[in-house]
Order: structure tokens, then sequence, then C-alpha cells
């Protein structure tokens, strides 16, 4: 508790190699907050810089918290090879109305190893027609990989777009076997 007698939001991060690069992963009490791509000095220290102002905290760097031990785990093995999905508790608070109702169906419905169109997630979500909405939905993810805004491509089978760039989307759907490996 803080000298007013309130509980403190705390939030702790940690920086974990992957075979896309190094990514941020910060969580709060309630679970994992928020996963940044490209993790170099100057990004994680943006990122930080953001996490601190929207939730009101300075994050602290503390990879072996139990609140981030589980979600290291979980990563490491799912870039291994070896997880398939995550089970982690999420902290939403960084996302809100329609995007989180979108992000909450991606995390849910569907699968590894599987994609969805931008569409047909906006048909899941009953919002048909909404097809570009959900794309601002996916730009906006603060839970990339984890919620996995990578397995959303084009209806006309383009790849589309994305916030970790277009080579990391490739990679992770190649992971997840729906693309083939990059040959180099």
């Amino acid at each position: 508790m803080n000298s007013h007698g309130q509980n403190e939001q705390q939030v702790v991060w940690a920086v974990v190699g992957t075979g896309i690069g190094p990514l941020l992963l910060a969580a709060t009490r309630d679970g994992l907050v928020n996963v940044v791509f490209h993790a170099t000095d100057a990004v994680r220290d943006r990122a930080l810089d953001r996490l601190a102002s929207r939730l009101g905290t300075e994050p602290v760097e503390a990879p072996a918290s139990p609140l981030l031990a589980e979600a290291i785990r979980q990563v490491e093995a799912y870039f291994s090879g070896g997880r398939r999905g995550f089970e982690l508790p999420l902290d939403w608070s960084l996302i809100s109305g329609f995007n989180r109702q979108v992000l909450r169906e991606l995390a849910s419905g569907v699968p590894y190893g599987t994609v969805v169109g931008y569409g047909d997630l906006a048909d899941r979500v009953g919002q048909p027609g909404a097809a570009q909405a959900v794309g601002v939905a996916m730009g906006s993810n603060p839970l990339p990989v984890v919620v996995p805004c990578h397995r959303v491509v084009e209806s006309d089978g383009g790849i589309g777009g994305f916030g970790g760039g277009l080579e990391t989307k490739r990679k992770l759907l190649a992971l997840e076997g729906v693309l083939p490996e990059p040959l180099f």
C-alpha cells in the first residue's frame, strides 16, 4: 500500500530472446499486460515509458518475478516448438471496447496452426462488414504472439499487415506450420 492506503499497481518486465528477436514482456498482478517486438534498448525504453504513463507506475525489471516466470517459460516453449498455446492470465487494461472484444475472440477462437480473415473475425464478434476495424484492433494489440494477431490474414490469401513487420509475421506463421520456413 502507498502512503494513502491504496494498493499500488505493480508492473514488472523482462526481455526474452526468441526466434523473432527480443520480446519485452510486462505483467501486473492481473496478468501479462504487454508484449513488445524488437525490444532493443531504445524500443524497450519507449515501451516502458508508455506503460508507466498508461498504468501510473514505473515498471521494474524483474525476470525472476512470479508474475513473469510462467510467461517467460511459456514464450520460450512456444518458440522452441514445445507449446502450441498460452495458458496465462492476461491483463486487458490497455485495450477496451470493440478492440478488446475482437482480441478476446482471437485469443480463444483461432488456434495454433490456423488463420482467420479480417472479415471472418468481424463476423465472429457480430460486426459483419467491420474488417477494417478488425485491422485496427490487430494493430492495437498490446499482447502480440500470446494473443495471436499474426493469425489474421486477408480474405484473398494475402498475408495482411503486421505491427511487428511482415518478416516477423511470416516467421510466426512458419513456426506454426501455416507457411513454409523461409529459405534464408
